[in-house]
């Protein structure tokens, strides 16, 4: 499937951090330098030789577990600009957790895919107590736009489950109960690499869907996780002095996928 959708084997898709958009705390009243930093981004990636990218409201702290309408027309509005920009297959991810706008919002733009943090299972996170809505989100999609593939997140950053199940439970449960595309594994905090014993479970516990890491890929640890993972999520180690607030930097993202190419 992800051979399908980004056109290689180990896929790594590059991040587009927004700036904090209309109606977050952090905003500064100008769109337009929204708009052109998340351009910026979206080109170097694309320069630099990732595969796919993923937009998200990265910027909207403190985040909401549903958004409101301001920032799906926002999410749009900027997704679509990025499109003109740049030709590679991309995706949505809305903070924290409103699947229903992601997926608004990928059929308006045409992004193949979305990115849910809570699927399946309840997970608690400083949004408080998060439960996963798969009936929901599958049937939503199921009136949209059924080619919008699903990467659900396994016990996501930033959380906690609520009730403690082996990882290799929750991921046969989300990919075969709550229907998802492909899983997410991630660690504890963005920026942080999941734990490749966590990597290795999943893939084991479903070998016939696709298996992404999910934070904290770099240089230093990209090739024992792409021996176990079928793609990775760069986000942080490709910011210019990889701090995840920072613009992209296209040197970085050509070192990495460098190493990428020799690996495949």
């Amino acid at each position: 499937m992800l051979k399908r959708l980004f056109g290689c084997y180990k896929p790594i898709i590059g991040v587009v951090h927004l700036l904090p958009l209309p109606g977050a705390p952090k905003f500064k009243n100008n769109f337009d330098e929204v708009i052109t930093r998340a351009k910026q981004d979206a080109i170097a990636l694309e320069n630099g030789g990732v595969n796919g990218i993923i937009v998200e409201n990265y910027g909207d702290i403190p985040f909401k577990p549903e958004v409101g309408l301001e920032t799906v027309a926002a999410m749009t509005y900027v997704a679509g600009e990025v499109t003109k920009v740049i030709k590679l297959p991309f995706g949505i991810n809305v903070l924290r957790n409103d699947a229903k706008a992601a997926l608004a919002i990928a059929t308006a733009v045409g992004a193949k895919f979305i990115r849910i943090n809570v699927h399946t299972d309840a997970m608690v996170t400083d949004q408080g107590l998060i439960e996963g809505k798969a009936h929901e989100t599958l049937r939503y999609r199921r009136t949209l736009n059924e080619n919008i593939n699903i990467f659900a997140d396994i016990f996501v950053k930033h959380a906690a489950p609520a009730y403690l199940r082996p990882i290799e439970t929750v991921a046969y449960d989300t990919a075969y109960r709550g229907l998802a595309d492909a899983l997410i594994v991630t660690g504890s905090s963005t920026g942080k690499p999941p734990l490749l014993e966590d990597v290795v479970k999943v893939k084991k516990a479903v070998p016939d869907k696709p298996v992404i890491a999910g934070s904290g890929i770099s240089e230093k640890n990209v090739k024992k996780i792409l021996e176990n993972a079928d793609g990775a999520i760069v986000g942080t180690s490709f910011k210019f002095n990889a701090i995840t607030k920072n613009p992209v930097d296209e040197k970085r993202v050509k070192k990495l996928v460098k190493m990428v190419k020799q690996l495949r």
